[in-house]
């Protein structure tokens, strides 16, 4: 239910104060008046208003500056403007400077409730949208948190995996097996599956699983009673019964020893597990996202891998290919780091050598994204005067000549309809999304931009 909706009037008529007042009061509103603008604003910064009835014609200011400064120091209030003075050009100053409405005087006080009641909807309705915007804004910090944003690009081969994570979040019991070299973000893409399904609830629970002693995995994947063995001095619940109802992310899986393979598979088959010194049988519903670095077709056709587990894991692959292989990803990567980093470690970097770009495109970056932030985190520490130069990278960027030249000479830069979308988009952020001036900058005319906004669905 909406609050009660509170009004100050601001106008130096005596009369036209006293009248309006009793008629709003009558209809339930809470009703406050002022003569000046000193006065008025003494009043809003003790008093939570919801609408201002504010004169054009006022001693001290006019109304059109009391307009701005309302909308400058309290833009949650709504501004209904009356005058007795026929002034179109008035009027379209006020709607520009926000004013919700307008009235001349003389006018029936039936219509300003009319009015009111029309201001007091959109109130509840940007309510309702403040609602949302902070509902969003608690998943969107969860999901940064929780996911990073690190699954950033414009390759050919990010967007791709980013489709793949959105269709396979939509199948909530369907395994997932991630591929890709070490540092490339296999555990972001399993949480980003997670918490774009309707799991995202439950628990995510990574598990490295060549992290783990031979001797503790069933303990730790199934759990045990009391007593179960020497030092299972309590019941304990393992990793099944921990994400039961979430995703249960297995890194590594390949290094899981041929027995606990054998128990993984038949808990993906039955849905059940026990724990050690049980003999009950507990039904689990998590779903599965495992990872790996290596070749697992080499390890299976080694017998280190069983293929049956491989083909219950492998109902949907996900690769996600090295940084070298999309090297058009690496100046967005990069300006994402400064920027995050930075803010994060409070540490304000104003100028960039852009020498340093030039320099990560020839490197080979074989740990990955992971390398990347890494070696931006430690160049930022460096840095002083708010510069980032080559000499905080040194000894971190060295060119490789055996690099790929995948990302720069292969498909990914002739995708030539996303180049010029991004070279689009960023004249217009550099212009302030003015499309004549956007326009002048690309050296095209406001009817080519104008075609090319339509032909990328840029809607401004």
């Amino acid at each position: 239910m909406m609050k009660e909706i509170s009004i100050l009037v601001l106008d130096d008529e005596k009369v036209f104060r006293k009248e309006i007042k009793e008629f709003l009061d009558g209809e339930g509103f809470s009703v406050l008046t002022a003569e000046r603008p000193s006065e008025a604003f003494s009043i809003l910064s003790e008093n939570q208003i919801d609408i201002l009835i504010l004169d054009l014609r006022l001693p001290e200011m006019d109304g059109l500056q009391v307009l701005t400064k309302v909308k400058e120091e309290y833009p949650d209030i709504e501004v209904i403007m009356i005058t007795g003075h026929g002034d179109m050009d008035a009027v379209i100053n006020a709607m520009r400077l926000g004013a919700i409405e307008f009235f001349p005087k003389p006018f029936r006080l039936l219509d300003m409730r009319a009015a009111i009641q029309r201001t007091k909807r959109y109130i509840a309705l940007h309510e309702q949208l403040k609602e949302i915007n902070q509902t969003y804004s608690l998943v969107s910090k969860d999901l940064i948190e929780s996911i990073g944003t690190e699954i950033i690009g414009n390759s050919f081969g990010i967007r791709q995996v980013v489709d793949l994570m959105g269709k396979v979040a939509k199948t909530d019991n369907t395994s997932v097996l991630i591929t890709g070299e070490s540092g490339t973000g296999k555990e972001l893409v399993a949480r980003g599956i997670h918490y774009l399904s309707s799991r995202k609830k439950s628990y995510f629970y990574a598990v490295n699983c060549s992290a783990i002693p031979d001797t503790l995995f069933e303990s730790e994947f199934f759990g045990h009673k009391k007593g179960a063995f020497t030092g299972a001095n309590e019941d304990k619940a393992g990793w099944f019964e921990v994400a039961n109802g979430g995703t249960l992310f297995l890194d590594e899986v390949v290094e899981m020893q041929p027995a606990m393979q054998s128990k993984l598979l038949r808990v993906l088959e039955e849905r059940k597990i026990r724990r050690i010194g049980s003999s009950v049988d507990i039904p689990v519903d998590v779903r599965i996202i495992a990872a790996t670095n290596q070749d697992i077709n080499k390890l299976i056709e080694e017998g280190k891998f069983r293929s049956d587990l491989y083909y219950r894991l492998n109902s949907f692959q996900i690769h996600i290919p090295p940084l070298r292989e999309r090297k058009v990803d690496i100046p967005i990567l990069f300006d994402y780091y400064v920027k995050h980093i930075s803010t994060r470690m409070g540490k304000k970097i104003t100028q960039v050598d852009p020498t340093i770009v030039k320099a990560m495109m020839g490197y080979n970056f074989p740990g990955n994204i992971r390398e990347m932030r890494n070696m931006v985190e430690r160049a930022i520490i460096l840095s002083e005067g708010g510069r980032l130069t080559m000499k905080n990278f040194s000894g971190l960027i060295a060119p490789t000549d055996s690099v790929s030249t995948t990302g720069i000479i292969g498909e990914d830069i002739f995708d030539l309809d996303l180049i010029e979308k991004i070279v689009i988009m960023k004249a217009l952020e550099r212009t302030g999304y003015k499309k004549t001036e956007a326009a002048q900058l690309l050296n095209i005319t406001r009817q080519a931009l104008d075609r090319r906004l339509e032909k990328y669905d840029i809607n401004l």
